[in-house]
């Protein structure tokens, strides 16, 4: 009897698992959190799905935060509905028509229900943008920097984060976690026309550890810190040793990577 109940599970009204897609310009936002005192990316989407879908009771888990002023080109996060979504219904497009211009759903897919967003993520990938020239147009998602920057030595300084995984000194002060733990999977600076981009992907990350990590970088680059000193500063395991965080704005989540078996194929 009990086989099969979990047989039919789905034909007894239990709930399935959604993982949706979705990207942002964090600019008007406290953060992907909903917070107390400011109007966050998850309180805007959750309220335009529980219209769309009738219901007061959704949470969406998203695979990370972002804090107040990141961006999202690919952020994930999952939600739960009683029984499978109408066949019918373009979710995507209708909450795109009822959300503001700037946040834009991807796709919407069926999952495994025991699949989670943050937990079961493989790695986080992130991007900091730097704009050497003044630029109208990138200016609102990109650092201008002023004085020219040696990015060869920014470089040879970002391979050191392979060697460690304890990333205390790049973690804002009294957060929550266990561990500042992280592994690092890629690390470095590259050029795209006019920008010089850093990217990073671990499998977690810190609080605000991306932007206290390029701040730390443009120290080197400008001459400011050794090779020999940007690793005494991940020694030190003190946030008071590392450089100041970059500004918000020119910080993007790009990528959140996932088993290949995690849809149900549906």
């Amino acid at each position: 009897m009990l086989f099969y109940c979990f047989q039919n599970l789905y034909l007894c009204g239990v709930k399935r698992r959604y993982f949706i897609r979705f990207a942002y310009d964090g600019t008007a936002y406290c953060g992907w959190q909903v917070q107390p005192n400011g109007l966050s990316v998850q309180e805007v989407l959750t309220k335009a799905l529980c219209t769309i879908l009738r219901t007061e009771d959704i949470e969406i888990v998203a695979a990370g935060r972002t804090d107040a002023g990141v961006h999202a080109r690919n952020m994930v996060a999952h939600f739960d509905v009683e029984d499978r979504l109408p066949a019918g219904l373009d979710l995507v497009n209708k909450l795109n028509s009822l959300l503001p211009s700037d946040i834009s759903v991807i796709e919407i897919r069926e999952v495994k229900p025991e699949v989670h967003a943050r937990f079961d993520a493989l790695s986080r990938r992130y991007e900091y943008h730097l704009v050497l020239q003044k630029d109208v147009f990138r200016h609102p998602f990109a650092m201008r920097i002023y004085n020219p920057l040696d990015f060869d030595r920014m470089n040879e300084a970002a391979k050191i984060l392979f060697e460690y995984t304890d990333f205390t000194s790049f973690s804002k002060l009294h957060t929550d976690v266990k561990t500042n733990n992280c592994k690092i999977m890629a690390a470095r600076w590259e050029q795209r026309e006019e920008e010089w981009i850093f990217i990073v992907e671990a499998d977690r990350f810190l609080r605000n550890m991306v932007r206290a990590i390029v701040g730390t970088l443009l120290e080197v680059g400008r001459g400011k810190m050794t090779i020999d000193e940007f690793r005494q500063v991940i020694d030190a395991k003190n946030r008071c040793n590392a450089g100041s965080s970059v500004p918000a704005k020119g910080l993007f989540l790009v990528e959140v990577a996932y088993p290949e078996n995690i849809y149900t194929g549906d």
